[in-house]
């Protein structure tokens, strides 16, 4: 996932996209902590810089947002 592409997203698409990533990386966590899923491990940083990225792209609407 691209931030170019994120920037193209409304504000509510976003913030639902947050809410399913951030669902899916306590799923892998919780997986990798039992220790069942060996091969999701490599998922969780992933995961993390795509919530990043959102977050970041949330953080600039809105200062666009302020700045108008």
């Amino acid at each position: 996932m691209k931030a170019s592409e994120l920037r193209k997203l409304s504000e509510d698409d976003l913030m639902s996209k947050y809410a399913e990533l951030h669902a899916e990386l306590s799923r892998v966590k919780a997986a990798a902590a039992r220790g069942a899923a060996k091969k999701e491990i490599g998922k969780i940083r992933p995961l993390r810089k795509n919530i990043a990225r959102v977050l970041t792209v949330l953080s600039e609407k809105e200062v666009e947002e302020e700045n108008e």
